[in-house]
């Protein structure tokens, strides 16, 4: 239960961050903050070897 409340709680955090760059009419910031996720998402996956050679096929 602890592992889906910490989801479930994250999603809000990003839907209450997406909610507020469309209210604040900073819509254009969503792709840049996308581009960091996905930056950071091949970070993660790098620091574990057995995806390794995954990433590897990216670049």
């Amino acid at each position: 239960m602890g592992i889906v409340n910490d989801a479930a709680r994250r999603l809000g955090v990003v839907n209450g961050l997406l909610a507020f760059l469309w209210r604040k009419r900073l819509w254009w910031m969503i792709p840049i903050l996308l581009a960091v996720l996905a930056v950071a998402a091949i970070v993660g996956l790098t620091s574990h070897p057995a995806a390794a050679p995954f990433v590897y096929t990216l670049f």
